[in-house]
């Protein structure tokens, strides 16, 4: 018999300002070198800036790292922690 337990997932939300960024190309190449970072669960992208959900492998440093691979520069970040939900 199969036991249910209760999971707490964190979640955050990063708001990033992204420097360079210039065109709908650019948003998408963002979007997609975030899309390979640990632990991104969603990320909204628009030219210069994006909102990252992540449940907290994720750091500054490796989306700062994405960022750079896809050309462009991190200028800002703010966090918040969200509350978690349970799941069964």
């Amino acid at each position: 018999m199969a036991a249910n337990y209760l999971v707490r997932v964190p979640r955050f939300i990063m708001t990033t300002i992204i420097g360079g960024m210039r065109s709908v190309h650019s948003a998408r190449a963002v979007y997609t070198a975030l899309a390979a970072v640990p632990g991104v669960i969603t990320a909204e992208v628009v030219v210069g800036r994006a909102i990252i959900e992540h449940d907290g492998r994720a750091t500054v440093d490796s989306l700062r790292a994405a960022i750079e691979v896809a050309g462009y520069e991190l200028l800002e970040t703010t966090e918040e922690r969200q509350r978690s939900l349970p799941l069964l």
